[in-house]
């Protein structure tokens, strides 16, 4: 069986690491790849006073882009989600982890499947690497994420939490 790829933006991978999910990542049968536009994204973050884990963690292989970012998609979203489609694109990987809605919109328009941060979490409880979502949702929360309500129990409720 092919191993699920997925390409990773710069959003989720700040997220889970607030999660405390890249360890249960590094473990998961699922490759996660973010292109080097991402890795840069994170650095400025950490150069800034953030503290991104996901930059120091090797849940994530950071590879160059084969072809530049269409000038189109750089005026309409930022390097790290233009990257991502792109690479997603250039590698025939079917599914982006993208967060930001603009960006989320372009990766659809291009006929890609759009994940995230809760759709990462809730591949790592099918997959059996965490027994419940709920604790890293709670970390989340507790942070500055995004996440209506709503949308959170419904996703809980999915998962049967």
């Amino acid at each position: 069986m092919a191993v699920e790829r997925i390409v990773i933006n710069t959003g989720p991978m700040i997220a889970l690491g607030r999660a405390e999910a890249l360890e249960p990542m590094k473990q998961s049968p699922i490759e996660f790849i973010a292109p080097e536009q991402v890795r840069r994204e994170l650095e400025l973050g950490e150069a800034s006073g953030h503290r991104p884990a996901a930059l120091h963690s090797d849940a994530v292989r950071f590879v160059a882009l084969a072809n530049t970012v269409s000038p189109l998609s750089e005026v309409n979203l930022g390097d790290g989600e233009a990257a991502v489609i792109q690479l997603a694109l250039d590698e025939a990987i079917p599914i982006v982890g993208i967060d930001e809605r603009k960006g989320r919109r372009a990766a659809i328009a291009v006929g890609l499947q759009v994940t995230g941060t809760l759709g990462v979490l809730g591949r790592l409880k099918t997959s059996g690497l965490i027994a419940a979502v709920r604790p890293f949702v709670e970390r989340l929360r507790g942070g500055r994420e995004w996440f209506s309500e709503e949308l959170v129990e419904q996703f809980l409720r999915q998962l049967g939490e």
